[in-house]
């Protein structure tokens, strides 16, 4: 089949850190395509829906840090696409691992409103939850909306001139000149002078059709993916508060009742929960078990089938820790959740190919910063944390 075309720019994938990216080397003036294997947020990705949680509490004060650069950037882009990207309704951290004191200091440090509350002092402001230990509550929280975001990034570089080709699917690229040939599955052709691959789930299959040099390869961190499962579940009527945040003054974005996103380290499992918005009708809470889900090769091995056996833990969890929810979910999905073993995101470049992987299911508040570091590395106008760029510290030493 003939080529599809060339740009300066190629951006594989339309998720959330590919819109990102291909929006801001789009807004610097380069030629920009993006590749899409399906369409932008596909319900087969990682950035489909209207739930992700924003939150600015981790253990690791660069996280922080990097979350107070990107709401900046978040604020940026709501205003640049006339919508509301992020609503607000606060975070509660707690549970014998998540070490709410850490979390309290940090946040600190940082000069990030909170509260460290007594599980009881919790329990009176949110009777929905059982808390079992201290709890940080920090009401700068809230929930992505992450397909609108998607949509709004791929608009506004569309707008800027960027070409978006869909059911585009990557198979493999060779080198062509100083740049590259792209192969679809289908047998179409793209040439791009620099390559951004962000495919997500797809990439540990990809890997092997990239021209990677060998020592660049044996520097990436070990790339897995869990198709993940999340439940929603009804609020009660029955004396909690029984609507999502958004759709009520004040409520938990003031710190008073309202449903708060949450991160749970229980003895026996880790578990968040969100208000689940139009994903299942704005009535009831999402609700997962962090990396409850199986193992897959890549996600084109996923199968979209709910496990029963994390249905039943999830369950037993509501049932145990979230007495202001109906323990019958109400509606139900699998997602793809692509980890790294130290949970640190993947963004390195190497021969005018950059590989971007926001990994371990905690990357879409970073999205618009994500996007301004792949792209600060693509055009080579900036750099981007060592601790995203392990191979190529270790392609430089071999």
């Amino acid at each position: 089949m003939p080529g599809a075309g060339s740009s300066d720019y190629v951006v594989v994938g339309a998720g959330l850190a590919g819109a990102a990216t291909a929006w801001q080397l789009a807004a610097r003036g380069h030629q920009v395509a993006i590749l899409e294997r399906n369409i932008p947020a596909s319900h087969d990705g990682s950035s489909h829906g209207s739930a992700r949680i924003f939150r600015y509490a981790y253990p690791d004060p660069f996280y922080t840090r990097a979350v107070v650069e990107s709401k900046s950037l978040w604020d940026g882009l709501s205003a640049a696409c006339g919508t509301p990207l992020i609503t607000p309704c606060g975070a509660v951290d707690y549970g014998p691992t998540r070490n709410p004191g850490l979390l309290a200091s940090v946040l600190a440090d940082e000069g990030i409103e909170h509260q460290l509350l007594s599980a009881a002092e919790a329990r009176q402001r949110w009777p929905q939850f059982a808390f079992d230990t201290d709890v940080l509550w920090h009401p700068g929280a809230g929930v992505i909306d992450a397909e609108t975001a998607v949509n709004a990034m791929v608009s506004l570089a569309v707008e800027r001139g960027a070409r978006l080709l869909t059911g585009w699917e990557l198979e493999s690229l060779s080198r062509q000149g100083g740049g590259y040939r792209l192969h679809s599955t289908t047998g179409q052709t793209y040439d791009a002078g620099n390559v951004v691959v962000s495919a997500g789930g797809w990439l540990p299959a990809l890997l092997g059709g990239l021209s990677l040099p060998a020592g660049f390869v044996a520097g990436l961190p070990e790339i897995t993916v869990r198709q993940e499962q999340a439940f929603h579940f009804r609020y009660r009527d029955n004396g909690f508060a029984d609507h999502a945040p958004e759709y009520h003054d004040g409520g938990a974005a003031s710190g008073a009742g309202g449903w708060p996103t949450f991160i749970h380290k229980a003895a026996g499992i880790q578990a968040y929960g969100l208000p689940g918005g139009r994903d299942a009708g704005f009535a009831g809470q999402k609700v997962a078990e962090y990396n409850g889900g199986r193992l897959i090769p890549s996600a084109a091995q996923q199968t979209g089938a709910v496990d029963p056996a994390n249905r039943r833990r999830v369950v037993e969890y509501v049932q145990r820790y979230l007495p202001g929810l109906d323990p019958e979910p109400y509606a139900e999905t699998t997602c793809l959740f692509t980890n790294t073993p130290s949970e640190d995101f993947l963004i390195d470049r190497v021969d005018n190919l950059t590989v971007l992987s926001p990994c371990s299911g905690h990357g879409a508040k970073f999205a618009p910063l994500l996007g301004r570091w792949a792209a600060d590395l693509a055009d080579g106008t900036g750099g981007v944390p060592g601790r995203f760029r392990t191979a190529s510290s270790t392609a430089a030493t071999t």
